[in-house]
């Protein structure tokens, strides 16, 4: 004990010590640098125009705010609020700092108030700290939570509101540095919170904060200093075996929030279902799901006289994305053969490989549809970049669909550069037509899915997983059942941010489009995904207090409710 206290005075001390190692000419020529990334790169700066009336390029406000800053933590803290104001699920402006901290329980907006929805009971063992999952989060010193909701906003900037609250009210109790650059003012010290129980009584505790990783620590950085050019990364290798010539393609395929786990979100990614508490009761048989190999959780509901199928898809980022669509293929033919109609269950679905999701979209539509398009920020390292591939993928002989691809969208974004324009028309990046065929089997006989089907979304269904319920819906496919998706509408990557600060900016690339243009809630008339997202036909929100003390099992039951009624319609 003496030892951990001592490393946390230490801490506490460098950290304070070293606050202030950047020149203001540096914060400056940083943030300018920021600036310029996003007049470069960023797909959808007029888009947030029209929603937000946010310019990302009007720069003078922010330098004003920067040069009055004190500390490096204040200068991060201007980053943060700038890059927040574009309202983009991956664009966030974070820092290279491991540093955590932890009240030891989650709090979630269920019926729109704040709920205890996990707690660790190493850390907050229960003759001492006895309120449980389902009490309510009054405040946390002195500060009352919805205002903390408020407060946060600014390190939950994800495109649909809902979302942001909520991954806000993960932030009041877990604070990462790496996007909440004062995390560490909590160093040492103790929370006091008050909980209202679901007794009536209120209740005070002082709850230390549990700390790990290291604060972060900059400089000192002497001027000048070479800049480093943007980074990127490459993101959908399919099971890294691709050839050099895919990288432009498979960086540009990528859609999704890179640690899903950091979110703090219960259930975010994970293979089991939200309400896997509830099957043993609703007469469910589990087929995947309980294997390390399972990249789905599945299995069959005997419900009434009928035989309903279920399949949950995790993530669109597979460990290996053949065994994962082998996998796939088999639960559908047995679903084929042995089912009335079939849930696919995309909710809490952080994204991944566009390709891998309209992969799975094909063996779930029989028939022709419309893939989703993406229209591509056309700068010319990356009109450059793709010549180069197309190049080099017909130097080595690759497939003649490649090489098409490579030369359509080189074409399309010269062509868009050359007239001046910030973005491309819909292209396909997937295949070389955004129209795709029915897959069939080796006999001609069509494979997908071909019975009634119901897709579970909801507001953190995102990236890849707003696209393919697009996709879903613009065939008419499926019921779309739950909330709104998540409105991440783009292709994303990362890029250093600043040769003295160090921080890496999250940037969307390219805007994803549907087939018609769509009117829903306060956004314009448009066939973009980013920040409307995809809309339900059937609302049902999961995030209810009933839903939380009753494992789902409330939601569970009208899932299975409204899909015996839809297969009974059709029959």
């Amino acid at each position: 004990m003496k030892t951990l206290i001592l490393s946390l005075i230490l801490i506490s001390a460098s950290s304070a010590v070293q606050a202030q190692n950047l020149t203001p000419a540096q914060k400056e020529a940083d943030f300018r640098y920021l600036a310029s990334m996003y007049s470069t790169y960023y797909a959808p700066i007029d888009w947030k125009k029209q929603l937000f009336n946010f310019d990302v390029l009007a720069i003078q406000p922010w330098l004003d705010r920067v040069a009055q800053t004190n500390t490096d933590l204040d200068f991060y803290e201007v980053c943060v609020a700038y890059v927040a104001s574009l309202h983009d699920t991956h664009d966030s402006f974070s820092l290279p700092s491991d540093f955590v901290a932890r009240l030891g329980f989650t709090t979630d907006l269920y019926d729109g108030v704040l709920l205890i929805d996990s707690l660790n009971r190493t850390t907050l063992p229960v003759k001492d700290y006895p309120f449980t999952t389902g009490d309510r989060l009054l405040s946390v010193d002195g500060r009352d939570a919805l205002l903390l909701l408020q407060d946060f906003a600014v390190y939950a900037p994800w495109g649909n509101p809902s979302a942001a609250k909520r991954l806000a009210a993960a932030r009041i109790t877990i604070r990462p540095q790496s996007v909440m650059p004062h995390a560490t003012d909590v160093i040492g010290k103790t929370a006091t919170v008050v909980i209202l129980r679901q007794s009536g009584a209120t209740e005070t505790y002082n709850i230390p904060w549990t700390v790990s990783g290291t604060p972060l620590s900059v400089g000192p950085v002497p001027s000048p200093k070479i800049a480093r050019s943007p980074g990127k990364t490459a993101r959908a290798q399919y099971d890294g075996t691709a050839p050099d010539y895919m990288t432009e393609l498979l960086n540009a395929q990528w859609s999704g929030v890179l640690n899903p786990e950091e979110t703090g979100l219960n259930g975010f990614g994970t293979l089991s279902p939200l309400f896997v508490n509830a099957l043993a009761n609703a007469r469910f048989t589990r087929r995947l799901g309980g294997a390390s190999a399972d990249f789905f959780y599945s299995g069959t509901f005997a419900y009434e006289d009928l035989t309903i199928g279920y399949i949950r898809i995790p993530s669109y980022s597979p460990t290996s994305t053949t065994a994962a669509l082998t996998q796939f293929e088999k639960e559908i033919a047995f679903f084929n053969a042995n089912t009335d109609g079939l849930i696919v269950d995309e909710m809490r679905n952080p994204g991944g490989s566009l390709c891998y999701g309209e992969d799975i979209a094909a063996r779930l539509i029989p028939d022709y549809f419309r893939a989703t398009g993406f229209r591509l920020r056309p700068y010319w390292s990356r009109i450059l970049g793709f010549y180069s591939s197309w190049i080099n993928a017909k130097a080595a002989g690759a497939p003649q669909s490649v090489i098409d691809q490579y030369e359509q969208v080189f074409k399309a974004m010269l062509a868009a550069n050359t007239q001046g324009q910030t973005i491309t028309d819909s292209l396909p990046l997937c295949t070389s037509s955004l129209t795709r065929a029915p897959l069939m089997d080796r006999d001609g006989n069509v494979f997908a899915y071909k019975k009634q089907m119901m897709m579970l979304i909801d507001e953190f269904s995102t990236s890849t997983a707003d696209s393919v319920p697009g996709m879903i819906r613009d065939a008419n496919r499926a019921v779309l059942y739950g909330m709104r998706t998540n409105g991440a509408g783009g292709n994303n990557t990362n890029l250093d941010a600043g040769s003295y600060s160090e921080g890496v900016a999250g940037m969307t690339l390219a805007l994803q489009t549907r087939k018609d243009k769509h009117l829903n809630g306060d956004y314009p008339y448009t066939d973009l995904i980013e920040n409307t997202g995809v809309w339900p036909d059937l609302t049902d929100d999961y995030m209810t207090k009933d839903n939380l003390l009753q494992n789902g099992a409330p939601f569970l039951r009208n899932v299975l409710q409204h899909m015996a009624a839809q297969i009974r319609m059709f029959r």
